[in-house]
């Protein structure tokens, strides 16, 4: 079950208290920027994670402007498309929780759980290139509770170990798939389920990837169930030259 920090009170709580209930997640962007985007990645994040655990998700985007920009920018990032509040009007669907994702210094509406978010520092000059699954990855690396300075030493760090593990999917891809491990799946989602922790879950996708006496079959089925939440296209290189 997924436990999240609520901002609020400093508590954990589960993010889904009712077995299959509906929750819902709304991202709080009022304006478009990094820190902006950083806050509908975590949301999407979390939708992933409810997900694979079983619970339906209502997501929404709530904000006053800068939807047109945002909603490019999310999709640039592999983040899937929220409902706006603004077109959903009239009471909720019956949802058993709430989950608020808001900048830090941000606000949200009373009521359910707030999921704080750390801000963003871009850098003049350092760039994630053509491929936006660097700066997706990038911010995957931190909690979302420690800022991220996208400076060009971060980027490139996420656009090497991005590239290593793709070459490295596409290779174990050419092998007979083998069955995740259930200690690695088990390590992956209490990873995820202790609230939303992504760095331990690449922490468990690094230790997949050099342990020498596991199956490669295995490996690839592996980062291919960890990609359903990391969202990063680790399999786009599949069947390239070896």
């Amino acid at each position: 079950m997924l436990r999240i920090i609520d901002a609020r009170t400093g508590e954990v709580v589960e993010a889904a208290p009712a077995r299959r209930g509906l929750t819902r997640v709304e991202a709080h962007a009022p304006g478009f920027g990094t820190t902006a985007l950083r806050v509908l990645l975590v949301a999407d994040l979390l939708v992933r994670a409810l997900e694979l655990g079983g619970t339906p998700v209502w997501a929404l985007l709530s904000g006053d402007r800068d939807h047109a920009e945002l909603r490019a920018g999310a999709a640039a990032l592999g983040i899937r498309p929220f409902e706006d509040t603004r077109d959903v009007g009239g009471p909720g669907l019956g949802e058993t929780q709430v989950l608020h994702v808001a900048a830090e210094d941000g606000t949200a509406p009373d009521g359910g759980v707030r999921v704080a978010v750390a801000p963003v520092e871009p850098v003049a000059g350092a760039a994630a290139g053509d491929d936006p699954a660097v700066l997706r990855f990038a911010l995957l690396a931190r909690r979302r509770d420690v800022p991220v300075r996208l400076d060009a030493a971060t980027l490139d760090e996420a656009r090497d170990t991005l590239a290593d593990w793709r070459r490295a999917v596409a290779a174990w891809a050419r092998e007979p798939s083998r069955p995740i491990p259930d200690e690695v799946r088990a390590d992956l989602r209490a990873a995820w389920e202790d609230n939303l922790d992504l760095p331990a879950v690449l922490r468990v996708l690094h230790r997949v990837r050099t342990e020498p006496d596991l199956p490669h079959g295995a490996r690839f089925e592996t980062f291919a169930y960890a990609d359903r939440l990391l969202g990063v296209d680790l399999t786009r290189d599949l069947g390239s030259p070896a």
